[in-house]
């Protein structure tokens, strides 16, 4: 017993220098920090505007509080249509998502929620009506609406905002959707 105190006694000193001096780690008592700094950074703008050239509905670009930083982009099949992903980071480091996708309702909350993900009701921001689900697999809340085409020929866009802002960010990115810049379809 007395070997290994001893052993552990010079190890832990040489382990402790080497994380140190390679930032390997660190000591943080008040729990995981995030230096989003570090983190990647997207144009969301520029991401909707190629997005929507591919797109059979009219995508819309919200124009989101300063502080707010995108850092994903993408576009994934959804049921038989696809959908356009933007993530930020608020000024508050939460993140939201907003999906865009001329899929159903259903195939939408199943794809960006899960399929546990059940209706709360509705709620009123900036004149449109979004449905809250609440569950899924991450258990985070996700609002869903559907914005009809402002000129004819595009089917509805529905759109999804999801993640681990709170319900004061959701409102903000939601009025934000509303009164977005709407474009056509490619």
């Amino acid at each position: 017993m007395k070997d290994i105190v001893i052993a552990l006694a010079v190890l832990v000193p040489i382990i402790l220098l080497v994380a140190g001096l390679t930032r390997a780690c660190s000591f943080s008592p008040t729990g995981p920090s995030v230096e989003t700094d570090r983190l990647p950074t997207v144009d969301a703008s520029a991401e909707l505007r190629s997005a929507a050239k591919r797109m059979p509905f009219e995508v819309r670009i919200p124009s989101v509080p300063a502080g707010w930083r995108a850092n994903s982009a993408s576009t994934q099949p959804v049921g038989g249509a696809a959908a356009v992903r933007v993530g930020w980071l608020t000024a508050q480091d939460r993140y939201l998502r907003l999906a865009q996708s001329a899929a159903t309702e259903s195939e939408l909350v199943i794809a960006e929620v899960g399929p546990t993900a059940v209706a709360s009701g509705p709620v009123e921001v900036a004149g449109q009506r979004w449905i809250i689900y609440t569950g899924g697999g991450r258990n985070e809340p996700s609002w869903v609406t559907e914005f009809a085409p402002t000129v004819a020929g595009p089917p509805v866009a529905r759109v999804l905002i999801t993640g681990s802002g709170t319900e004061e960010d959701i409102r903000v990115l939601a009025a934000a959707v509303s009164a977005g810049e709407v474009l056509a379809p490619g």
